[in-house]
């Protein structure tokens, strides 16, 4: 694990939440049409019957331009839930301060300043910034 695939896992949530909200953009797109037409029943008594008729308005290549479209957005939100996942099991097994260090850091992009008021015990912003280099180089 390197800071660069930290500073990823940021983006790659919110690549999720906006691919998110890119297929459900995807997916309005698809126009429902609904109808009723009047007709007869065709057995006898042939009386007179109301039907609701229900379809799409796209057109096939539309649909298969959407599909394909839905298709790679797909494989983008797989690929950055995989780099989440994987930043979030290994922030399983480091100790507890580093984890707040990270969090800070990284996630909440503070500077280390911040970082380090915010782990309090006297810290400073260089002794934070060089456990966690030092961190790092033990991986």
């Amino acid at each position: 694990m390197d800071k660069s695939i930290l500073e990823d896992y940021i983006d790659a949530c919110e690549f999720i939440k906006e691919t998110e909200a890119e297929i459900k953009r995807l997916k309005k797109k698809r126009r429902k049409v609904i109808d009723k037409v009047r007709g007869s029943n065709p057995d006898f008594p042939y009386e007179p019957r109301s039907f609701s008729i229900a379809g799409t308005t796209e057109t096939y290549a539309e649909k298969e331009l959407i599909q394909s479209e839905e298709h790679i957005l797909e494989v983008q939100k797989r690929r950055a839930e995989e780099l989440k996942i994987g930043v979030e099991e290994w922030m399983e097994n480091i100790p507890f301060r580093m984890k707040r260090i990270i969090k800070y850091k990284f996630f909440h992009r503070l500077s280390w300043e911040e970082t380090a008021t915010l782990m309090g015990r006297k810290c400073t912003a260089a002794s934070v910034k060089m456990e966690f280099q030092r961190f790092m180089k033990e991986i």
